[in-house]
């Protein structure tokens, strides 16, 4: 297995990074092993004050619908969850992607992944290192809350797929579908049945002075139909303009370079031979997107695996009075692929929907890498969810739906789901 000491700090250029991984571009000399790749690392929070921790401890399980496995075992005087493994080196996408992944999604459409051996002494003065090197590329709003995990580091080589000549672009689609309207409340269900979940998380975004791709929703990306779809990008490339490349939702790399929008001229004579940098990059895009699998692969996981809805899932672990439970397995994913393929889960199982809705989230949460010209699309950061976040997301589920339900009805948004039509 090779190290990442086999090369120097030096040989990685900051590219990209999401919630909790950070993506660096091989640049060193020509080496075999290392060629055409990125180095994955994971991320880790930031000390916080104590008062803040204190914070998270002190709110009251009594005031949601998803406690703790902790609380929750205390109070039906259940056995506590098992302690949490001790931390591996390697990381453990590699084996989900693997085992799970890539049997939902086909192989062609995923990166190629591989660990990356980050263990020993000098280890952790390489990655100080790469970190102090790469701050000063990092947006400001990441700074403040996280960087590269040293204490426990874990790192995987991937697919270069925005290096060498022609343009890629990285989408996030997120949700693709309306909730059925069977498990949502009285006071929910006309919201959550017109608007997306992503138009009207962007409208509170906004409300709390966000900037947000206010013209796109992910239905027309979605739908199949060519119209919707060049709607979609055109409101994509608007909301990365305005933001001055600032969105996570829409990233243009020209030649392996990662462009703000002051420089989308470099867009042009790439693709095709038309001047509007605008123009040229969705007509490049939009024949990809309208032959790809990819979109319609990730909506029909999406929505499969999220029958119930958020508050479907909340309802259902209340009848059960029962906890959650720990972190899912690999065992336990492998099993729930086998299962969810086979359709031959119980409707009441708790824990079946539990893991399903982990893996919609994980579906909800990737993005797409477009390379133009070459015609390919790929799907990236297919990280599996921790059951610890279930509860904040129906809180947040919850906070999205009541702020959009003070929206006037006229002016609600009419999200038009082709599927559940």
């Amino acid at each position: 297995m090779p190290h990442l000491i086999d090369t120097a700090p030096t040989d990685w250029a900051y590219l990209s990074e999401g919630g909790a991984t950070i993506v660096f571009t091989y640049t060193g000399a020509p080496n075999p092993v290392f060629d055409g790749t990125v180095l994955r690392l994971r991320k880790g929070p930031l000390e916080l004050d104590g008062d803040s921790r204190l914070h998270d401890r002190v709110l009251s399980s009594r005031t949601k619908v998803f406690a703790s496995d902790e609380d929750l075992a205390a109070y039906y005087g259940l056995s506590p969850p098992p302690p949490p493994r001790p931390h591996s080196p390697e990381d453990p996408t590699v084996e989900f992607q693997r085992e799970c992944i890539a049997r939902l999604i086909p192989p062609a459409h995923l990166p190629n992944l591989a660990y990356l051996d980050a263990t020993g002494p000098t280890t952790h003065v390489w990655l100080e290192t790469l970190a102090a090197q790469c701050e000063p590329h990092r947006p400001p709003e990441r700074r403040r809350t996280d960087g590269i995990e040293i204490a426990e580091p874990t790192s995987v080589l991937a697919t270069d797929l925005v290096g060498g000549e022609g343009i890629a672009v990285e989408i996030k689609p997120k949700w693709g579908f309306l909730p059925s309207p069977m498990y949502l409340s009285d006071h929910t269900r006309a919201v959550k049945t017109r608007t997306c979940r992503f138009c009207m998380h962007a409208h509170l975004k906004a409300t709390k002075g966000e900037t947000v791709p206010r013209g796109y929703c992910p239905l027309d990306l979605y739908s199949g139909d060519e119209s919707r779809v060049k709607q979609a990008l055109s409101g994509l490339w608007d909301a990365w303009v305005e933001s001055d490349g600032i969105v996570n939702s829409f990233r243009v790399f020209v030649r392996g370079k990662k462009i703000r929008p002051a420089e989308k001229s470099t867009i042009v004579g790439i693709a095709n031979d038309l001047a509007d940098p605008k123009e040229a990059l969705i007509s490049a895009l939009l024949p990809v997107l309208m032959t790809t699998p990819v979109l319609r692969t990730l909506a029909h996981l999406q929505r499969t695996l999220d029958p119930l809805d958020i508050e479907g899932l909340a309802a259902l672990h209340a009848q059960a009075d029962a906890p959650l439970g720990p972190e899912p397995t690999l065992d336990e994913y492998t099993a729930f692929v086998s299962a969810y393929l086979s359709g031959g889960a119980s409707p009441a199982d708790l824990r079946y929907h539990v893991l399903a809705y982990l893996l919609s989230a994980t579906f909800k949460d990737c993005s797409v890498i477009v390379r133009v010209p070459d015609g390919t699309a790929t799907i990236i950061d297919l990280d599996a969810k921790s059951v610890e976040r279930v509860r904040k997301w129906h809180e947040l589920d919850w906070e999205i739906a009541c702020a959009y339900a003070l929206v006037p009805e006229g002016e609600r948004k009419m999200c038009v789901d082709v599927v559940g039509q």
